[in-house]
């Protein structure tokens, strides 16, 4: 099955985890991932895969040494990716964001990559992730968010002292684009991150 094919499959089964009828396109991808030193990291997160639109990208900007971490909830476009990207530096882990401090259990990501519709996941689900990736970003690190709507700042700013922003207008519907720097919350793992 294609990849558009699988990444529609995908929305019309869960659209407010998906988020967007199309994946993003080469350009607000190319654009996103200029926001952070991919080529230094040693240890990037993605959260929602889908079908590797992000993924490859980022792969083809590491270093021989460095690890991805995708995350993906739907097993199918986990598994997809997968066999799509044959990578030693790639470990997909099928499931919700919301597990990455357990997943990562102390490692800190240089960056974390995420075009999760956080305002359109279930309530309290999006600040959820988002406050667990700013517990687990390394002190230097960076948070690179691309987003349809601008509504997702009031949270952002609510998180980190530094917000760079771009949009990206070469895509359906156009981009903003987020890289967060120097967390406001402490690096203590949740009450129920654990369990």
């Amino acid at each position: 099955m294609s990849e558009r094919a699988l990444f529609l499959r995908a929305f019309l089964a869960h659209p407010r985890r998906v988020g967007a009828v199309l994946p993003t396109s080469g350009r607000a991808v190319s654009d996103m991932l200029d926001m952070a030193p991919l080529a230094q990291a040693e240890l990037v997160v993605e959260l929602g895969a889908g079908t590797g639109s992000h993924t490859a990208a980022v792969l083809s900007r590491l270093g021989p040494q460095a690890r991805l971490v995708a995350f993906e909830i739907d097993p199918t476009l986990a598994e997809a990716l997968r066999s799509k990207l044959a990578d030693a530096r790639l470990q997909v882990v099928t499931g919700s964001a919301e597990a990455v401090e357990e997943v990562l259990a102390g490692q800190r990501p240089d960056v974390v990559v995420s075009a999760l519709p956080f305002t359109s996941l279930p309530a309290g689900t999006g600040r959820l992730i988002l406050e667990r990736t700013a517990r687990v970003l390394a002190p230097e690190g960076v948070l690179l968010v691309l987003q349809y709507s601008p509504l997702i700042v009031r949270e952002l700013s609510r998180l980190f002292a530094r917000l760079d922003r771009r949009v990206c207008l070469l895509n359906v519907p156009p981009a903003f684009l987020y890289a967060c720097r120097e967390p406001l919350t402490t690096n203590e793992p949740s009450p129920d991150a654990a369990s």
